[in-house]
């Protein structure tokens, strides 16, 4: 890279976070609005679509024909670790498959690579725990497979609510109805006793409010996609320091 003046280094990120998102969509709301409640300014999102239509196998399989270009993009951009987001996606495709392609990450890019139930894992480790309760809008076709990734995962699902969204009824919410769906699914999974923690997954309702709120109701630590994989990526590796007010998880290193 070009030897930089001063004045210009000044704006250039400590950390860029290279996301692939699920969707190729037009709308996009605040894709950043949560994310900078948690990290500081001088982290940067860098983010391409990998252009799926449906959370279904064969949509998904059919986005993932983009998944080179995604990569090679976020390459060029010299982007520090990247996300393969969407959690559907990962169950979709299984543990083995995301752990290979993440790999791939590593290998073609020379970054990390991550996804959100493989942060999700990382985070139950971290807080030492094996009992999950997932608060989840998607169907039970997805559910089911979201228990047999974690499962590989070394991580025994205790419970997951069910509200039969697939990726049209999850992304046709409006911004009001997610939040109010992240609560109540926070709630519904909390409520289980089994449960040591609480996922509350899918990125397509802003959920970060309901991180604190559902923890201060029940007392158990509760995390997010976004949540999980700050964590994993700045938070635990010393990039950036705990972060107060978000949840057990990202207050501990």
């Amino acid at each position: 890279m070009a030897t930089l003046d001063s004045d210009i280094k000044s704006l250039v990120p400590r950390f860029r976070f290279g996301n692939i998102l699920p969707t190729k969509d037009d709308l996009h709301r605040g894709a950043n609005y949560q994310l900078y409640r948690v990290v500081p300014l001088d982290v940067m999102e860098i983010s391409v679509g990998l252009g799926i239509t449906d959370y279904t196998n064969d949509k998904v399989e059919e986005a993932m024909g983009n998944f080179e270009d995604c990569i090679s993009r976020l390459k060029a951009e010299h982007v520090d670790r990247i996300i393969l987001a969407g959690a559907p996606i990962s169950a979709q495709l299984g543990r083995p498959r995301v752990l290979e392609l993440l790999d791939r990450i590593q290998q073609e890019v020379g970054v990390p690579g991550d996804a959100p139930l493989e942060a999700a894992i990382a985070a139950m480790n971290g807080l030492g725990m094996d009992r999950l309760a997932i608060g989840s809008r998607w169907t039970s076709v997805l559910n089911n497979k979201l228990i047999e990734y974690f499962k590989l995962g070394g991580i025994d699902v205790v419970f997951v609510s069910d509200r039969g969204q697939w990726a049209r009824e999850a992304f046709g919410m409006s911004f009001e109805e997610g939040l109010e769906k992240a609560v109540e699914v926070g709630r519904e999974a909390a409520s289980n006793p089994d449960g040591e923690a609480v996922y509350i997954a899918g990125g397509a309702a802003m959920s970060l409010h309901a991180v604190p709120k559902v923890e201060a109701e029940f007392g158990k630590p509760v995390f997010t996609n976004m949540t999980a994989e700050v964590w994993n990526g700045l938070v635990h590796p010393g990039v950036i320091d705990p972060v107060e007010g978000w949840g057990r998880l990202l207050g501990m290193r």
